[in-house]
Protein backbone atom coordinates (compact mmCIF):
# COMPACT_ATOMS: atom_id res chain seq x y z
CA UNK A 1 0.00 0.00 0.00
CA UNK A 2 1.25 3.49 -0.90
CA UNK A 3 1.04 5.94 2.03
CA UNK A 4 2.16 9.52 2.64
CA UNK A 5 5.04 10.16 5.03
CA UNK A 6 3.41 11.37 8.29
CA UNK A 7 6.55 13.26 9.34
CA UNK A 8 5.24 16.17 7.24
CA UNK A 9 2.94 18.59 9.05
CA UNK A 10 0.17 18.65 6.45
CA UNK A 11 -0.04 14.84 6.57
CA UNK A 12 0.21 14.52 10.34
CA UNK A 13 -2.48 17.15 10.85
CA UNK A 14 -4.86 15.24 8.60
CA UNK A 15 -4.10 12.08 10.56
CA UNK A 16 -4.77 13.69 13.94
CA UNK A 17 -8.00 15.33 12.79
CA UNK A 18 -9.51 11.83 12.72
CA UNK A 19 -10.83 11.14 16.24
CA UNK A 20 -10.19 7.40 16.18
CA UNK A 21 -6.68 7.76 14.75
CA UNK A 22 -5.81 10.46 17.30
CA UNK A 23 -7.09 8.39 20.24
CA UNK A 24 -5.11 5.37 19.01
CA UNK A 25 -1.95 7.45 18.59
CA UNK A 26 -2.15 9.19 21.97
CA UNK A 27 -3.54 6.25 23.95
CA UNK A 28 -0.87 3.86 22.64
CA UNK A 29 2.01 6.21 23.51
CA UNK A 30 0.59 7.12 26.92
CA UNK A 31 -0.36 3.54 27.70
CA UNK A 32 -3.76 4.76 28.88
CA UNK A 33 -7.29 4.67 27.54
CA UNK A 34 -8.30 8.02 26.05
CA UNK A 35 -11.96 8.50 26.92
CA UNK A 36 -12.49 11.80 25.14
CA UNK A 37 -10.39 14.12 23.06
CA UNK A 38 -10.64 17.72 21.91
CA UNK A 39 -8.05 19.02 19.46
CA UNK A 40 -6.95 22.63 19.75
CA UNK A 41 -4.59 23.31 16.82
CA UNK A 42 -2.06 26.07 17.42
CA UNK A 43 -0.53 27.27 14.17
CA UNK A 44 2.46 29.52 13.57
CA UNK A 45 4.07 31.00 10.52
CA UNK A 46 7.42 32.18 9.22
CA UNK A 47 7.60 34.92 6.57
CA UNK A 48 9.12 32.51 4.07
CA UNK A 49 6.29 30.02 4.62
CA UNK A 50 3.72 32.62 3.62
CA UNK A 51 5.28 32.57 0.14
CA UNK A 52 4.29 28.91 -0.14
CA UNK A 53 0.82 29.32 1.34
CA UNK A 54 1.35 26.84 4.19
CA UNK A 55 1.54 26.99 7.97
CA UNK A 56 3.65 24.82 10.22
CA UNK A 57 2.05 24.05 13.56
CA UNK A 58 1.91 22.19 16.81
CA UNK A 59 -1.13 20.32 18.11
CA UNK A 60 -2.67 20.74 21.53
CA UNK A 61 -5.23 18.31 22.90
CA UNK A 62 -7.58 18.48 25.85
CA UNK A 63 -7.96 14.83 26.85
CA UNK A 64 -9.73 12.79 29.48
CA UNK A 65 -7.69 9.65 30.18
CA UNK A 66 -8.34 6.69 32.44
CA UNK A 67 -5.43 6.18 34.85
CA UNK A 68 -3.99 2.88 36.04
CA UNK A 69 -6.17 3.21 39.16
CA UNK A 70 -9.31 3.41 37.00
CA UNK A 71 -9.85 7.12 37.60
CA UNK A 72 -10.74 9.66 34.90
CA UNK A 73 -8.24 12.51 34.66
CA UNK A 74 -8.26 15.62 32.47
CA UNK A 75 -4.89 16.61 31.00
CA UNK A 76 -3.33 18.80 28.32
CA UNK A 77 -1.33 16.95 25.66
CA UNK A 78 1.06 18.88 23.43
CA UNK A 79 2.34 17.16 20.29
CA UNK A 80 5.25 18.69 18.39
CA UNK A 81 7.25 17.43 15.43
CA UNK A 82 10.76 18.30 14.41
CA UNK A 83 12.11 17.15 11.05
CA UNK A 84 15.36 19.05 11.60
CA UNK A 85 17.33 19.83 14.80
CA UNK A 86 16.74 23.55 14.14
CA UNK A 87 13.04 23.05 14.96
CA UNK A 88 13.86 22.37 18.60
CA UNK A 89 14.29 26.06 19.39
CA UNK A 90 10.53 26.59 19.41
CA UNK A 91 9.72 23.72 21.84
CA UNK A 92 10.62 25.61 25.01
CA UNK A 93 8.57 28.67 24.00
CA UNK A 94 5.45 26.59 23.35
CA UNK A 95 5.82 24.72 26.61
CA UNK A 96 6.00 28.02 28.51
CA UNK A 97 2.72 29.04 26.85
CA UNK A 98 1.07 25.80 27.95
CA UNK A 99 1.98 26.38 31.59
CA UNK A 100 0.08 29.69 31.46
CA UNK A 101 -3.18 28.05 30.38
CA UNK A 102 -6.14 27.64 32.72
CA UNK A 103 -9.39 25.77 32.15
CA UNK A 104 -12.81 26.22 33.74
CA UNK A 105 -13.76 23.05 35.65
CA UNK A 106 -16.77 23.09 37.97
CA UNK A 107 -16.96 26.88 37.48
CA UNK A 108 -13.40 27.33 38.77
CA UNK A 109 -10.21 28.23 36.98
CA UNK A 110 -7.95 25.20 37.09
CA UNK A 111 -4.41 24.51 35.87
CA UNK A 112 -4.20 21.11 34.20
CA UNK A 113 -1.24 18.68 34.15
CA UNK A 114 0.72 18.71 30.87
CA UNK A 115 2.08 15.81 28.86
CA UNK A 116 4.38 16.47 25.90
CA UNK A 117 5.00 14.25 22.87
CA UNK A 118 7.90 14.99 20.51
CA UNK A 119 8.25 13.25 17.13
CA UNK A 120 11.78 13.71 15.82
CA UNK A 121 12.93 13.20 12.24
CA UNK A 122 16.57 12.91 13.32
CA UNK A 123 18.39 10.64 15.83
CA UNK A 124 19.43 11.74 19.31
CA UNK A 125 23.05 10.72 20.05
CA UNK A 126 23.28 8.04 22.71
CA UNK A 127 19.54 7.22 22.70
CA UNK A 128 19.23 4.10 20.54
CA UNK A 129 15.55 3.24 21.08
CA UNK A 130 12.74 4.49 18.86
CA UNK A 131 10.44 5.49 21.70
CA UNK A 132 11.35 6.99 25.09
CA UNK A 133 9.13 7.79 28.07
CA UNK A 134 10.65 10.40 30.37
CA UNK A 135 8.72 9.69 33.57
CA UNK A 136 8.82 11.32 36.99
CA UNK A 137 9.02 9.87 40.47
CA UNK A 138 8.24 11.38 43.85
CA UNK A 139 11.28 10.55 45.97
CA UNK A 140 11.33 11.04 49.73
CA UNK A 141 14.87 12.32 50.27
CA UNK A 142 14.62 12.04 54.07
CA UNK A 143 13.61 8.40 54.21
CA UNK A 144 15.23 7.41 50.87
CA UNK A 145 12.00 5.95 49.47
CA UNK A 146 9.65 6.35 46.49
CA UNK A 147 6.25 7.88 47.25
CA UNK A 148 3.22 6.25 45.61
CA UNK A 149 0.96 9.29 46.02
CA UNK A 150 0.83 12.34 43.77
CA UNK A 151 -0.05 15.96 44.42
CA UNK A 152 -1.94 18.33 42.09
CA UNK A 153 0.44 21.22 42.86
CA UNK A 154 3.50 19.20 41.80
CA UNK A 155 1.70 17.63 38.82
CA UNK A 156 0.92 21.07 37.37
CA UNK A 157 4.53 22.24 37.70
CA UNK A 158 6.21 19.17 36.19
CA UNK A 159 5.35 16.91 33.27
CA UNK A 160 5.98 13.57 31.58
CA UNK A 161 7.41 13.49 28.06
CA UNK A 162 7.37 10.97 25.24
CA UNK A 163 9.99 11.11 22.47
CA UNK A 164 9.66 9.20 19.18
CA UNK A 165 12.73 8.92 16.93
CA UNK A 166 11.40 7.89 13.54
CA UNK A 167 14.86 7.07 12.17
CA UNK A 168 15.30 4.42 14.89
CA UNK A 169 12.07 2.53 14.16
CA UNK A 170 13.14 -1.04 13.43
CA UNK A 171 10.19 -2.39 11.45
CA UNK A 172 8.91 -4.79 14.12
CA UNK A 173 5.17 -5.46 13.98
CA UNK A 174 4.19 -7.29 17.16
CA UNK A 175 2.97 -5.02 19.94
CA UNK A 176 0.39 -2.27 19.68
CA UNK A 177 3.20 0.29 19.94
CA UNK A 178 5.15 -1.45 17.14
CA UNK A 179 2.10 -1.24 14.89
CA UNK A 180 1.64 2.46 15.59
CA UNK A 181 5.30 3.26 14.97
CA UNK A 182 5.34 1.22 11.74
CA UNK A 183 3.57 3.99 9.78
CA UNK A 184 6.32 6.46 10.80
CA UNK A 185 9.18 4.22 9.65
CA UNK A 186 11.44 6.16 7.26
CA UNK A 187 12.10 3.37 4.74
CA UNK A 188 10.77 1.97 1.46
CA UNK A 189 10.33 5.39 -0.12
CA UNK A 190 9.00 5.68 -3.65
CA UNK A 191 11.29 8.16 -5.45
CA UNK A 192 13.90 10.48 -3.98
CA UNK A 193 11.56 13.06 -2.42
CA UNK A 194 10.66 10.86 0.61
CA UNK A 195 7.08 12.10 0.36
CA UNK A 196 5.43 8.71 -0.18
CA UNK A 197 6.48 5.17 0.69
CA UNK A 198 5.42 1.57 0.33
CA UNK A 199 3.77 0.32 3.53
CA UNK A 200 4.58 -3.39 3.60
CA UNK A 201 2.86 -4.52 6.82
CA UNK A 202 -0.51 -6.27 6.84
CA UNK A 203 -3.07 -4.07 8.59
CA UNK A 204 -4.47 -6.73 10.92
CA UNK A 205 -5.36 -4.08 13.52
CA UNK A 206 -8.47 -1.98 12.84
CA UNK A 207 -6.92 1.19 14.28
CA UNK A 208 -3.81 0.77 12.14
CA UNK A 209 -6.06 0.19 9.14
CA UNK A 210 -7.79 3.53 9.77
CA UNK A 211 -4.42 5.32 9.91
CA UNK A 212 -3.10 3.51 6.83
CA UNK A 213 -6.20 4.45 4.82
CA UNK A 214 -5.88 8.13 5.77
CA UNK A 215 -2.21 8.12 4.79
CA UNK A 216 -2.98 6.23 1.58
CA UNK A 217 -5.43 8.93 0.50
CA UNK A 218 -2.94 11.68 1.39
CA UNK A 219 -0.24 9.91 -0.62
CA UNK A 220 -2.31 9.28 -3.74
CA UNK A 221 -4.44 12.44 -3.92
CA UNK A 222 -2.75 14.97 -6.28
CA UNK A 223 -3.90 17.98 -4.22
CA UNK A 224 -2.52 16.48 -1.01
CA UNK A 225 0.76 15.61 -2.73
CA UNK A 226 1.07 19.24 -3.85
CA UNK A 227 0.61 20.47 -0.27
CA UNK A 228 3.37 18.12 0.92
CA UNK A 229 5.69 19.30 -1.87
CA UNK A 230 5.02 22.92 -0.88
CA UNK A 231 5.92 22.17 2.73
CA UNK A 232 9.05 20.32 1.66
CA UNK A 233 10.17 23.24 -0.50
CA UNK A 234 9.41 25.73 2.28
CA UNK A 235 11.48 23.74 4.77
CA UNK A 236 14.36 23.47 2.29
CA UNK A 237 14.32 27.23 1.72
CA UNK A 238 14.10 27.98 5.44
CA UNK A 239 17.03 25.65 6.18
CA UNK A 240 19.10 27.34 3.45
CA UNK A 241 18.29 30.76 4.89
CA UNK A 242 19.19 29.63 8.40
CA UNK A 243 22.46 28.14 7.13
CA UNK A 244 23.29 31.37 5.29
CA UNK A 245 22.48 33.41 8.39
CA UNK A 246 24.64 31.15 10.56
CA UNK A 247 27.51 31.45 8.05
CA UNK A 248 27.17 35.23 8.04
CA UNK A 249 27.12 35.35 11.85
CA UNK A 250 30.23 33.16 11.98
CA UNK A 251 31.97 35.42 9.47
CA UNK A 252 31.05 38.48 11.57
CA UNK A 253 32.43 36.84 14.71
CA UNK A 254 35.67 35.98 12.91
CA UNK A 255 36.00 39.56 11.64
CA UNK A 256 35.39 40.93 15.14
CA UNK A 257 37.95 38.53 16.60
CA UNK A 258 40.48 39.60 13.97
CA UNK A 259 39.81 43.28 14.74
CA UNK A 260 40.28 42.65 18.47
CA UNK A 261 43.51 40.79 17.77
CA UNK A 262 44.83 43.70 15.71
CA UNK A 263 43.77 46.11 18.47
CA UNK A 264 45.64 44.02 21.05
CA UNK A 265 48.76 44.11 18.88
CA UNK A 266 48.49 47.89 18.54
CA UNK A 267 48.08 48.31 22.30
CA UNK A 268 51.09 46.08 22.89
CA UNK A 269 53.18 48.17 20.49
CA UNK A 270 52.05 51.35 22.27
CA UNK A 271 52.90 49.83 25.63
CA UNK A 272 56.39 48.98 24.45
CA UNK A 273 56.80 52.52 23.03
CA UNK A 274 55.78 54.06 26.36
CA UNK A 275 58.22 51.82 28.23
CA UNK A 276 61.00 52.89 25.87
CA UNK A 277 60.14 56.58 26.38
CA UNK A 278 60.21 56.08 30.15
CA UNK A 279 63.69 54.59 29.89
CA UNK A 280 64.90 57.52 27.78
CA UNK A 281 63.43 60.05 30.22
CA UNK A 282 65.13 58.26 33.09
CA UNK A 283 68.49 58.57 31.31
Amino acid sequence: MIIANPIYDVVFKRLMENDRAAKFFLGTLLGQEVESLEMQPQEFTHDIEELFGIRLFRLDFMAVVRTDKGESKKILIEVQKAKEPTDLMRFRNYLAEQYKKQEIINQKKTTLPITTIYILGFPLPGIETACVHVARQYRDMINESILDKKNDFIECLTHDSYVVQVLRITGKYKTRLDKLLSVFEQKNFVGDSEIIKEYEHETDDEDVKVIANILHHAGTDPESRKEIENEQEARRTINEMLAAKEKKNLQTIEEQAKALDEKDKLLEEQRKLIEELKKQLKK
